[in-house]
């Protein structure tokens, strides 16, 4: 069977769906994750069902199952932090009103920072308001992600996410998205994965895990920084990626890149350009490209 791949994309106004959907395609993903609107901010368009017609009979002609198309939460929620209770649980309703208008189940999200309140209270503090968010009817899982450590943030280890899903009253609308980066600067040696993958099926269950998050780190293991890296050219390393993506343990579950884009001179300006295309391409030749960046750049010159 094939890997289930891909990469986050963009959800612009004018073509919507339809446009992240065509993106996705650009780079050779059989899946992909987006923002339904700017993750920092609450700007959202209204939905446009036509294009979002086109975008799933796009989807349906290229073999892109929506079941394993991945929204991601904005980064403004934070469901740890008391102060924005209010506002966490009603943004986080209606994106999730959008998932589904969208035709998707799947809403990655941060799970929050404590904001000095302690790890108690913040975990606290999530589990009310998911029990808010979450009921018998809802049709979207929200899958909380593993987190570096950075600052205050919760869900650093498989504890904290375990505190959150054991207290949640619908616990089968609830799964994790593990992030390589995330899990290799929280302490996690991406080395020894089936240790990782036999902890948390102890912890949590291996049944829980619905996304995956592809991202090699700039930082050493532990360092608590969260800084993506490009396949193969951080301090995790190529052949360890390869054996999370291609693990027998994971097969079925949607992989999604988040690695930086890439600077390239322009006019005498520097602009970005997004990685993806070529990280998958190495990615299913299980064969690392030592000349990644500078093909990268070639290719949009």
């Amino acid at each position: 069977m094939d890997i289930i791949i891909g990469s986050h994309v963009g959800y612009k106004q004018d073509d919507q769906l339809l446009g992240s959907v065509k993106e996705a395609l650009k780079y050779g993903c059989n899946t992909f994750m987006f923002y339904t609107g700017a993750p920092q901010n609450t700007n959202r368009k209204e939905i446009d069902p036509g294009l979002t017609k086109k975008a799933h009979e796009l989807m349906r002609q290229n073999n892109i199952d929506s079941n394993n198309v991945v929204v991601h939460a904005p980064y403004i929620i934070n469901l740890a932090n008391p102060k924005n209770t209010d506002f966490g649980i009603r943004f986080l309703k209606e994106e999730i009103k959008r998932v589904e208008t969208l035709g998707f189940n799947k809403i990655v999200l941060h799970p929050g920072s404590h904001v000095g309140i302690g790890i108690e209270e913040g975990l606290k503090n999530i589990i009310f308001c998911l029990n808010q968010i979450i009921t018998k009817d809802t049709k979207v899982e929200i899958l909380l992600e593993t987190m570096a450590g950075k600052g205050t943030e919760l869900g650093i280890n498989f504890n904290e996410l375990k505190t959150i899903i054991d207290n949640i009253n619908y616990q089968d609308k609830i799964k994790v998205c593990l992030d390589t980066c995330h899990l290799n600067d929280a302490g996690y040696n991406l080395e020894n994965f089936d240790n990782i993958l036999k902890e948390f099926d102890q912890t949590i269950g291996i049944e829980k895990i619905s996304c995956i998050h592809i991202n090699d780190s700039k930082n050493v293991m532990g360092s608590h920084k969260d800084r993506h890296e490009n396949i193969g050219l951080g301090k995790i390393g190529f052949e360890n990626l390869i054996n999370v993506i291609y693990h027998d343990k994971l097969k079925g579950i949607p992989k999604i890149l988040e690695t930086p884009y890439i600077p390239l001179e322009d006019n005498d300006k520097v602009k970005i350009y997004p990685p993806y295309k070529q990280e998958i391409e190495m990615i299913r030749s299980k064969k690392m490209n030592e000349n990644l960046i500078c093909d990268i750049r070639n290719y949009y010159k």
